[in-house]
């Protein structure tokens, strides 16, 4: 696997330009996070002393970019001894660089603002079901599996495991087939109110007012020789809030059906 130098990280993307994006983009996304809607973090005390490489981070997954936009925020912060808090942007002047997002080569590869954002760490993946909006079947692409094993070799990666902004969609054997391989210490985050402050790209705000929360979970306990990848999933997938028991509006439309039905 390439290792990372003083200059460039794993990838070949220059240090320098990396802080220089992280830091502009972070001062024009602040105030979405720490004016206009209020950022609640929760659970920063798990990321300390965790190592520098091999950490995976599973999200559910609300916009395509303020999602990872506040978290590069909270991991700068964390970065630079601030805990469950962004309230002082000075974090930016020493961002967290090696730090790298799992994200769809079709939106990575839409508009300037997309690429600028590949820049600063992503690293894009063809889904293997979804496509330009139609369903699809089709092989994984090793190569960029080798990429985000590539990427936790060297740093932090966050990845979202339904692969799709959809609430309490189903999520993706992939995921824990890496954890499996890799070993990983994995670190689940549970996001809201994304969705509601933000539209769906995640870059204009829809509501203001609004305080989205992000909460840091401690490191799931995971049996890597005799777990499956589906019980690792099922850990995943319950440890981000994503299963049917945490679909508070599903069992409201259910109970609402059965009370027609006896009607």
């Amino acid at each position: 696997m390439a290792k990372k130098n003083i200059f460039t990280d794993s990838f070949g993307n220059i240090y320098i330009l990396k802080r220089i994006i992280i830091f502009i983009l972070g001062i024009v996304s602040y105030r979405r996070f720490n004016g206009f809607n209020k950022l609640k973090i929760t659970g920063t005390e798990h990321l300390i002393d965790l190592p520098d490489s091999n950490v995976l981070f599973v999200s559910n997954h609300q916009t395509y970019f303020a999602d990872v936009a506040a978290m590069y925020h909270a991991f700068c912060a964390v970065n630079n001894g601030y805990h469950n808090t962004i309230k002082n942007p000075v974090y930016l002047l020493n961002p967290k660089v090696d730090f790298y997002y799992v994200a769809a080569e079709e939106t990575m590869n839409k508009g300037i603002l997309a690429r600028i954002f590949k820049i600063a760490g992503a690293v894009t993946v063809k889904r293997t079901w979804r496509a330009e909006g139609q369903n699809v079947n089709r092989m994984v692409d090793l190569t960029e599996v080798e990429n985000i094993m590539k990427a936790l070799d060297n740093g932090w990666v966050i990845t979202f495991p339904q692969g799709t902004t959809s609430a309490f969609a189903q999520g993706r054997k992939g995921t824990a087939k890496l954890i499996k391989n890799q070993r990983p210490i994995v670190i689940p985050i549970k996001i809201n109110g994304f969705r509601r402050a933000f539209d769906k790209k995640g870059l204009k705000i829809k509501v203001t007012g609004v305080k989205p929360t992000m909460e840091f979970k401690p490191a799931l306990d995971i049996d890597y020789d005799n777990e499956s990848a589906t019980q690792i999933l099922d850990k995943i997938m319950h440890a981000i809030e994503q299963t049917p028991e945490h679909n508070l509006l599903h069992d409201y439309d259910t109970k609402q059906k059965e009370i027609k039905s006896q009607q």
